[in-house]
């Protein structure tokens, strides 16, 4: 199984809950897909960035969408007890049993 580890950090300074974390999920994923399409030309936008720039931008939306999912997992095991290890063993599992893993 090929994996790609990225460790983020638990943010500082913030106060987040689940719903707030959610919110600004949703808010990220919403700039990522901005992202594609005004800059990939799917938005009737005419742009002049060189495609190395676009994917540069592309990767860092991607990664604030990553780093909000992280922070949402620290606030799940933080303010309500779920144990992200045993919930990622089980998520593992469900992918191999619908036949995305070997």
């Amino acid at each position: 199984m090929q994996k790609k580890i990225v460790t983020l950090p638990r943010l500082n300074n913030l106060t987040p809950t689940m719903e707030s974390t959610a919110l600004k999920l949703m808010e990220e994923a919403g700039e990522l897909a901005q992202v594609i399409g005004k800059f990939r030309g799917m938005s009737g936008e005419a742009t002049a960035l060189e495609e190395q720039e676009v994917l540069r931008r592309i990767t860092g939306e991607l990664l604030d969408v990553a780093q909000t999912a992280v922070s949402m997992m620290f606030v799940l095991e933080e303010n309500h007890g779920v144990d992200i290890e045993t919930e990622l063993q089980e998520h593992i599992k469900k992918l191999k049993e619908k036949n995305y893993l070997d």
